[in-house]
């Protein structure tokens, strides 16, 4: 059997223009080097990368945020999420910043859930999802963040875990992250998320 493992690798780079500059990302065009000598223009999203919450309390419920995606036109059902864009922040700091800003909400117990390559013919974003549980809300007295823009209109909903999952093979939640998430989570409760890696996981 092949060793299904993701693994690093590297092909020269002769020649790189960026493209675009904008507040979040950037787009660049590398001239690739392909094995038989040929060079081909590549454009890659430069990225700062994500994370994301999958947070499931006593009942095996998820969270979700109902929030406004312009790109696409849609309110989706997602996972809490942000960037990693705070200089230094390990990703784990900065789920448990997301979590609560977003929600409200906080976890005693945190899990590595999955790491993803959102699309990586395209773009370098990585996304880390974590599992949290043993949840509390956080008092109204020890919130000190104002949403703002869209993060003004999250609307939030516990979902059962499994009827979680059938929305993902329905098609009625998209956001691949969320879906990631999901599915995961189903999947490793089988063993009591025993197999799950700890939250300080090194990134592959």
């Amino acid at each position: 059997m092949a060793d299904l493992t993701d693994t690093p690798e590297r092909w020269p780079v002769v020649s790189a223009a960026e493209r675009f500059r904008g507040r979040i990302f950037s787009v660049r065009t590398d001239g690739v080097q392909m094995p038989d000598g040929a060079v081909a223009a590549r454009d890659t999203v430069v990225h700062p990368g994500a994370v994301a919450v999958l947070a499931l309390d006593g009942q095996d419920r998820v969270l979700l945020v109902h929030q406004y995606r312009h790109p696409v036109g849609r309110l989706l059902w997602e996972l809490p999420a942000g960037l990693r864009d705070v200089d230094g922040e390990p990703p784990l700091a900065t789920a448990q910043r997301e979590l609560a800003e977003e929600t409200g909400w906080r976890a005693g117990t945190w899990q590595t859930l999955a790491d993803c390559l959102t699309s990586p013919g395209m773009t370098s974003e990585r996304i880390r999802i974590f599992l949290a549980r043993d949840v509390s809300e956080i008092p109204a007295g020890e919130r000190h963040f104002t949403a703002v823009h869209e993060e003004a209109g999250i609307e939030l909903a516990w979902i059962p875990l499994g009827d979680a999952v059938a929305k993902v093979l329905g098609g009625d939640i998209h956001n691949q992250t969320a879906a990631v998430g999901i599915l995961a989570a189903y999947a490793a409760r089988e063993d009591g998320f025993a197999g799950l890696r700890d939250p300080r996981a090194p990134e592959s």
